[in-house]
């Protein structure tokens, strides 16, 4: 507390963001702030060394991509399958940083996709249209995902809890993920993002590619009985 701080100053500052101020001026801990996942279950999914792993022909694959200008954030790119027993596996992950060239990084992670025989990948509503066209030039289909990030990473929680989904052992991810934040807003209302001056790009990507195979309806495979 600095008793030198004119008390007007102190009383706008909760009437804009009470759990701010409170911290700022009260001494107090936030309240309105809280980690999103522990070290300990993000860890639990992370298999040692394992940097990526090849196509097969047996796995279907998704996409997802987080989208960038080329001046600030990273540009990147997951890929991920569900095996027979319904664990989501992260194949590859992909992060192309500033400054860039946005057709170059599409044509690249367009290339990666087709390795996966991945032709659809999804991502957010960035930039419009752009997207969209850049992947399209390359066969690749850009389709927009229905799930904002918070909805992302509120999905990804209880397979990270379960041990249901297997991650890449990739610092840069891992970092992101154990540092994303849960804010709750004044009307009670939760969202998880990146704290100030962080990043979430890679861990948006990998929450993406890990969700559609989770939430999509499984393939029944059947096999031809030979009497």
């Amino acid at each position: 507390m600095n008793p030198a701080v004119e008390p007007q100053v102190i009383a706008d500052a909760y009437a804009t963001d009470e759990a701010a101020a409170a911290a700022e001026y009260g001494a107090e801990f936030r309240r309105d702030i809280e980690s999103f996942v522990s070290r300990e279950a993000v860890a639990g999914c992370v298999v040692p060394d394992r940097r990526e792993l090849p196509p097969v022909s047996s796995s279907s694959y998704v996409g997802f991509v987080d989208p960038s200008g080329g001046s600030q954030d990273a540009m990147t790119l997951a890929i991920a399958h569900r095996d027979n027993n319904g664990k989501v596996i992260l194949d590859a992950v992909r992060e192309r940083r500033p400054p860039f060239s946005p057709a170059d990084v599409v044509s690249e992670f367009a290339s990666l996709l087709k390795t996966y025989r991945v032709s659809t990948v999804t991502g957010d509503r960035y930039a419009g249209e752009w997207p969209r066209e850049k992947f399209r030039e390359h066969g690749i289909e850009y389709r927009v995902s229905e799930k904002v990030r918070s909805d992302l990473y509120r999905d990804l929680l209880p397979l990270l809890n379960s041990g249901q989904v297997e991650l890449l052992d990739h610092p840069r991810l891992i970092g992101q993920l154990c540092s994303l934040e849960r804010r709750t807003a004044r009307g009670g209302k939760d969202s998880i993002d990146h704290a100030p001056g962080a990043h979430d790009d890679i861990a948006n990507a990998a929450a993406g590619a890990v969700i559609l195979p989770a939430h999509a309806a499984p393939v029944l495979r059947f096999q031809r009985l030979l009497i």
